[in-house]
């Protein structure tokens, strides 16, 4: 029952049915892994995809002189390398873990079953695909036309909704990653991070108390989130 708890509660399975739901769980396996595991390499080939229970995943890549992209940052409650398991049958970066935890893996022929023999599950993972692929392209908007303000901004708003905590009208959140991995989160330096933070600050908006921001004016977080440069 747990098990299909976790899967219900993922995006890319939340409009299955119980029935199909149970059927998931039945295929699914459960791994544990230590902090700098990695879990797969570029170009090894796909035999499924994952969702994290816990713990934190990086997806990178490597150039050939050893300097390290970071494409993804995996959370609790995200799948990461579906576009491998769909696509050309390869995993297109390394899966590394952040942190220890625990993620179910999908197996390619056991799903690939369950999408055949089942046409309801295959009609309901399109819609969910649909969806998540919608939130990417926002992403991917944030990414492109956001100055760094908005898009600090818009990520403090979507962990507050996440992870936080509230008293007397002031909103305490808990970043959950490091400023390096923000940065590359939100496609800028950590030196960038760092001064808009500050700059957040000395406006009256936000406190910093180390890996915790307390979010002191919502309505203007709000607005700087919706404004583009």
């Amino acid at each position: 029952m747990e098990l299909i708890e976790l899967l219900r509660k993922t995006l890319i399975f939340s409009g299955l049915s119980d029935n199909d739901l149970a059927a998931l769980a039945r295929i699914t396996q459960q791994r544990k892994f230590k902090k700098g595991d990695t879990l797969f390499c570029t170009g090894e080939q796909a035999a499924g995809f994952y969702l994290l229970v816990s713990g934190s995943i990086k997806l990178c890549r490597v150039s050939p002189d050893g300097r390290e992209k970071v494409l993804h940052f995996v959370g609790p409650g995200e799948t990461f390398a579906e576009a491998a398991f769909f696509g050309d049958g390869t995993y297109p970066a390394e899966a590394r873990a952040m942190a220890s935890g625990e993620a179910l893996f999908l197996p390619r022929s056991g799903f690939m079953e369950l999408v055949s023999s089942h046409p309801g599950f295959a009609l309901n993972l399109v819609a969910s695909m649909s969806l998540m692929l919608r939130q990417f392209v926002k992403q991917i908007e944030e990414l492109s036309f956001a100055d760094v303000t908005s898009r600090l901004s818009a990520f403090l708003l979507r962990r507050a909704g996440e992870n936080s905590t509230c008293y007397a009208g002031i909103t305490y959140v808990d970043l959950g990653v490091r400023k390096g991995e923000l940065a590359a989160r939100l496609g800028t330096a950590s030196e960038t991070i760092s001064r808009t933070l500050r700059k957040l600050k000395d406006e009256g908006v936000i406190e910093v108390q180390g890996s915790r921001v307390v979010i002191l004016q919502m309505d203007r977080l709000q607005k700087m989130a919706e404004c583009h440069e």
